[in-house]
């Protein structure tokens, strides 16, 4: 009997989040689960990790026995990191992140800690994947979204991906029936224009909100701004190396020795 894949599950708006318990419902008709996740939500919080205090892991109990469970005082890289090096007995075949509430889209994949997190098991080598929904709200409804998760998570187990790379999805809020498929993509080019509401406590000390918009610069039919905008779900491949390799011919042209 074929051997069951090892699936290390995250996330970064908490372990009791409704999404992760949608992930967790999907994963365990899949393979062998372990959860490892953020005690407290941790969304915005890029690849933070935990250098300045302790951590903290705690077993939790899930009612059914057949898969463990742990909370994390850290961030979601945290919690990979710890779930790869003092949790699971071998690297795991797979990482899924999410299913978060809320988009990450386009230049969010850069603040996301759901991304983070599947960017940290990329790096160690181990496929991955960060799921979200465009959908804020907590009482969202991620039911519609399993069989497409199923899908993408079988196809990775099935054809792997190419080294370096983790894969971003996106899902658009709509029912079943009004999603029209799935579409490979690249990041749209779009930014938020920030403001900070500006304010003031009972004893007169500023305060700030961070507030804005998000701007959709980028008029392309292959994006993923384009593919939420009309019923796909979005499938970006983003890799970690940072490099900007376009740019290395020009700055190669540049003279370091004057003086």
């Amino acid at each position: 009997m074929p051997k069951k894949p090892l699936i290390l599950i995250t996330n970064d708006d908490g372990i009791t989040a409704p999404g992760i318990r949608t992930l967790i419902d999907v994963m365990n008709t899949i393979g062998d689960i372990v959860v490892v996740a953020p005690d407290s939500p941790q969304s915005g919080a890029g690849h933070a990790i935990t250098i300045n205090s302790t951590l903290h892991i705690d077993k939790m109990t899930d009612g059914t026995g057949d898969y463990e469970e742990y909370s994390c005082s850290g961030t979601p890289a945290d919690c990979v990191k710890l779930g790869i090096r003092e949790i699971l007995e071998r690297k795991p075949d797979l990482c899924v992140s999410g299913i978060n509430h809320g988009s990450n889209s386009s230049i969010n994949v850069i603040y996301s800690g759901t991304m983070s997190a599947a960017i940290e098991a990329g790096i160690e080598g181990i496929p991955a994947i960060g799921f979200s929904l465009c959908d804020y709200n907590w009482g969202a409804n991620f039911e519609h979204s399993k069989s497409f998760v199923k899908t993408i998570v079988e196809n990775v187990l099935k054809h792997g991906l190419v080294d370096g790379t983790v894969l971003n999805v996106n899902i658009p809020n709509l029912n079943k029936k009004q999603i029209k498929g799935i579409k490979i993509c690249r990041q749209a080019k779009a930014n938020w224009e920030e403001e900070f509401d500006k304010r003031q406590n009972p004893y007169g000390k500023d305060y700030y909100w961070l507030t804005g918009k998000f701007v959709n610069l980028d008029h392309g039919e292959d994006t993923d701004e384009w593919a939420l905008a009309n019923g796909y779900i979005s499938v970006v491949p983003i890799q970690f190396d940072l490099t900007a390799h376009h740019s290395i011919q020009h700055l190669n042209t540049w003279n370091f020795n004057e003086k």
